[in-house]
C-alpha cells in the first residue's frame, strides 16, 4: 500500500481493527435469520417472529443517532466503547434465554450497541482518512461482509443442528470484545469534531427525537401486528376491537415517527428532492425490500419446504455475491466516473427486485429449495451496487464537523427501511401463526410486497446525483448541508 492510503502505518491498526469488527458484527447479522426457525421451534413464539429483527433495528436508531452527536462533540472513542459493551451484553442475554421475549429483549439491547459501532465506524473513515482513500475505506469494510456471507449462515445452520443454536450468539462474544480492544485507541486520538464555523446539533434534541422516532416507530409496526381479534377487558366486561386499538396506535406512531425524522434527516429527504436527500430515501426502500424479504427465507425453507437449517443457511451465503461489488478499485473508479454512480444504484434497486421474484420461487413445491441461494446471489450483488454508492455519496457531501451527523442519518434510514421491512413481513407472518392463513401464502404476500417496494426504489434512483461532489469547505454556513450544488444536478 502507498504510504497514504488506508494500511498508512500511521492508521493501520485503525483499518484492521476496523474491518475485523465489522466482520465479527457482520456474522451475527448473518447468524441470526438463520437459527431464528431453530429459536422459534425450542422457545415457541412464532408470532414474535418480527419483532426479534425489529427491536434490534429500533434501539438501534437510538443508538446511531446518540453515537453519532457524541461523535461530533467528544470524539468516537466513548461512544465506540460503550457500542461495543452494548453489543456484547445483548448477544450474551439472547444466547441465554429461556423464552423468546427474552430474545427480544437482548436483540434490543445489542441493536443500540450496534447503532453505536455502525455511526462510529462511518465518522471515523470520514475523519481519519483522507477523501481519495474513503472510496476504498468504504470498500474495505464493505468487504468485510464477504466472509461472512459466504460461510457465517452455512456455519451458523451446522452450528445449531449439531450443537446448539445458543453458541451462534454466545460464540460471537470474544471475537467483538477483542476487536473493540484493538480499535479503541486509534479512535481515542481523533478527539472532538475541530469545527467552529458549523454548529454541531443539540445532543439533548436529538436524543430526544431518537427515542421519539423509536417510540413512534414501535406504535407503527405494534399497530400492524394487532387482528381484528377481540380482547375482553377483565372485569369491566367490554369488548373493543383490535382493529381499532391499531387505528390509535398507528395514528400515534405516525405523529410521533414523522415529527422526530424531520429533525434528524437533512430537509427534503421526505419530500424526495432531487439531490442528496433522495439518496436517503433510497437508502430506507432498499433496506426495506432487501431485509424484509431476507429475514423470512430461512424459514421460507425450513418451515415451508422441510429443509434443515443448514440449508436454510446456505441460502442465504449466497448473499456473497455482494463481494462482486466491493472490490477497491471498481470503488475508486466508479467514485471518479461521471454518469456511474446513479447508473450503479438504478440497476442495483433493479437487481434486489429480480432477485426477490426468483428467491420466492422457492415456494413452488416442484422447485429445487437451492433456488433460492441463486435469487438471493442476484439480491446480494445489487445491494452491494446500491448502497456502497449511496454511502459514498453521504459522506462526500458531508461538511467538516457533521461527518458524525451523515453518518447517523445515512444509518439511519438503513436501520429504519430494515425495521419497517421486517416488521411489516413479522405482522404477515403472525397472522398465519394466528389461523387466518396459511404460512406459504403469508410468506408469498410477503415476497410480493417486497417486489412493489423494489420497484420504487428503482424509481428514486433517477433521483440521486449523477456526478461526484465535493465536500463544501470548513467556514460554509450551516445550511451547506442541504444546499449543495449535488441537489441542482
Amino acid at each position: 500500500m502507498s504510504g497514504g492510503g488506508a494500511f498508512a502505518p500511521e492508521r493501520r491498526l485503525l483499518t484492521i481493527g476496523l474491518i475485523g469488527l465489522v466482520t465479527a458484527a457482520a456474522f451475527e447479522g448473518m447468524a441470526v435469520p438463520t437459527v431464528l426457525p431453530a429459536m422459534v421451534d425450542d422457545l415457541g413464539g412464532l408470532d414474535l417472529y418480527g419483532w426479534a429483527f425489529s427491536a434490534f433495528w429500533l434501539t438501534n436508531i437510538i443508538g446511531i443517532t446518540l453515537a453519532g452527536s457524541d461523535a461530533d462533540r467528544r470524539g468516537p472513542g466513548r461512544a465506540f466503547v460503550i457500542g461495543v459493551v452494548l453489543f456484547a451484553a445483548g448477544m450474551a442475554v439472547s444466547g441465554v434465554a429461556n423464552e423468546m421475549s427474552v430474545v427480544i429483549a437482548g436483540r434490543a439491547i445489542q441493536g443500540f450497541g450496534s447503532g453505536a459501532i455502525g455511526s462510529v465506524v462511518y465518522a471515523a473513515i470520514a475523519r481519519a482518512y483522507p477523501a481519495s482513500v474513503t472510496p476504498r475505506m468504504i470498500a474495505l469494510v464493505s468487504s468485510a461482509w464477504v466472509v461472512p456471507g459466504l460461510v457465517g449462515p452455512a456455519l451458523a445452520g451446522w452450528v445449531t443442528d449439531t450443537i446448539d443454536w445458543r453458541w451462534v450468539f454466545l460464540g460471537i462474544v470474544p471475537p467483538v470484545l477483542a476487536m473493540g480492544v484493538v480499535v479503541y485507541p486509534q479512535l481515542a486520538r481523533l478527539g472532538a469534531a475541530r469545527s467552529t464555523t458549523v454548529p454541531i446539533r443539540d445532543g439533548r434534541r436529538r436524543a430526544f427525537d431518537a427515542v421519539r422516532l423509536a417510540v413512534g416507530s414501535t406504535f407503527l409496526l405494534g399497530a400492524l401486528t394487532i387482528g381484528s381479534v377481540r380482547i375482553e377487558l377483565s372485569g369491566l366486561g367490554l369488548g373493543i376491537e383490535r382493529w381499532v386499538m391499531a387505528l390509535g396506535l398507528a395514528a400515534a406512531g405516525g405523529w410521533l415517527a414523522i415529527g422526530a425524522v424531520r429533525h434528524l434527516l437533512p430537509p427534503g429527504t421526505l419530500s424526495l428532492r432531487r439531490g442528496r436527500p433522495s439518496v436517503f430515501a433510497a437508502v430506507f426502500i432498499i433496506a426495506f425490500a432487501f431485509f424484509g424479504t431476507e429475514a423470512f427465507v430461512p424459514l421460507t425453507v425450513v418451515d415451508v419446504r422441510g429443509g434443515s437449517i443448514t440449508v436454510g443457511g446456505l441460502a442465504l451465503s449466497a448473499e456473497a455475491a455482494r463481494a462482486c461489488t466491493h472490490d477497491p478499485m471498481v470503488q475508486v473508479t466508479a467514485a471518479a466516473s461521471a454518469g456511474v454512480r446513479r447508473t450503479l444504484v438504478t440497476s442495483g434497486a433493479g437487481l434486489i427486485g429480480a432477485g426477490i421474484i426468483i428467491t420466492a420461487l422457492v415456494l413452488i413445491p416442484q422447485m429445487p429449495i437451492l433456488i433460492g441461494a441463486l435469487g438471493w446471489a442476484v439480491a446480494g450483488l445489487g445491494m452491494g451496487l446500491a448502497y456502497s454508492m449511496l454511502a459514498l455519496m453521504v459522506l462526500e457531501t458531508a461538511a467538516p464537523g457533521e461527518e458524525g451527523f451523515s453518518s447517523s442519518a445515512l444509518q439511519l434510514m438503513f436501520t429504519l427501511g430494515t425495521a419497517f421491512g421486517a416488521g411489516v413481513g413479522g405482522a404477515v407472518v403472525a397472522m398465519a401463526d394466528a389461523g387466518t392463513i396459511p404460512l406459504p401464502s403469508a410468506i408469498g404476500i410477503i415476497d410480493v410486497l417486497m417486489m412493489v417496494v423494489a420497484v420504487l426504489a428503482v424509481a428514486v434512483s433517477v433521483r440521486v446525483p449523477r456526478q461526484p461532489g465535493q465536500r463544501p469547505a470548513m467556514g460554509r454556513a450551516p445550511a451547506s448541508l442541504v444546499a449543495l450544488p449535488l441537489e441542482q444536478r
